[in-house]
């Protein structure tokens, strides 16, 4: 029989084990609009669903704080809709919508700012600044102005009507500077019918930009895809515990594509 210490040794390693081998699923902050391409006969007011969860694995949901900043880049013009954010609960945590007026002909960029996310399995903060483009009536201009958030992905491709299988390349920024061979995280949202992981490789795929900051990817699956480019803060927080802690920002986009399959043959 094994003695207490024995016990107690291989308990310990058993968890550092296990602490090791799990794995650490990414963060993505959702901001996911009623339709990415709006034609005279939809209307003008698009919804706008806004959680913070892990997309591939479809949850479980994080609780959010209320953002810092809410609104829409149109024309040049950008008008803040924070007050417009209505709270609401995903799965008994916080969560957002929106109800916004499409204001003129052209793209639509909604942005984000969200309140600092603490993960004490990863003992940093998180602050993921996310866009999404929204199309009016065709006219097609504006899908690739900046915000200038902190960090950014500026879309050298646009951003809407695209076919599975399409690739999506951009540039990240940071304070409106490329950054060389930076990270970005990218995961599908996996809602509906939902798509089987073989493994945790597969939940969250990852590429790294060039020395000039650009980076692409090709989406295999009709769906929304979110692309996270993730940098160091250059300053830490205070975490709930009290500590300083380190300080991960994103530059989140996201992008629709259609499956060829089952779009209706043109007349």
């Amino acid at each position: 029989m094994r003695s207490l210490r024995q016990l107690t040794l291989s308990i310990a390693m058993t968890a550092t084990l296990a602490a090791f081998a799990a794995p650490a699923w990414a963060h993505f902050q959702v901001v996911i609009p009623s339709r990415d391409v709006f034609s005279p006969e939809d209307g003008r007011t698009v919804e706008l669903q806004i959680l913070f969860t892990h997309p591939m694995e479809n949850g479980p949901v994080m609780e959010m704080g209320p953002p810092k900043q809410f609104g829409v880049l149109a024309g040049g013009e950008r008008v803040e809709l924070l007050d417009q954010l209505q709270e609401k609960s995903v799965d008994g945590k916080t969560a957002y919508s929106c109800s916004a007026k499409l204001r003129r002909p052209g793209d639509h960029v909604f942005y984000l700012e969200p309140a600092p996310y603490w993960e004490p399995g990863e003992k940093k903060m998180i602050v993921h600044y996310t866009k999404v483009v929204v199309d009016f009536l065709g006219a097609e201009t504006g899908w690739d102005s900046l915000v200038g958030l902190p960090v950014e992905i500026e879309p050298l491709v646009r951003p809407y009507g695209l076919w599975a299988g399409n690739t999506f390349r951009g540039i990240v920024r940071r304070d409106g500077k490329p950054v060389p061979f930076a990270t970005i995280e990218v995961e599908y949202l996996n809602a509906g019918e939902t798509v089987a992981i073989p493994n945790h490789a597969f939940a969250t795929q990852t590429v790294k930009a060039d020395a000039q900051g650009v980076f692409s990817y090709s989406m295999p699956r009709a769906g929304w895809w979110g692309f996270a480019a993730l940098v160091d803060g250059d300053q830490p927080m205070t975490a709930p515990t009290g500590q300083q802690v380190d300080v991960e920002l994103g530059g989140l986009i996201w992008v629709k594509t259609v499956d060829m399959r089952d779009s209706p043959a043109g007349d």
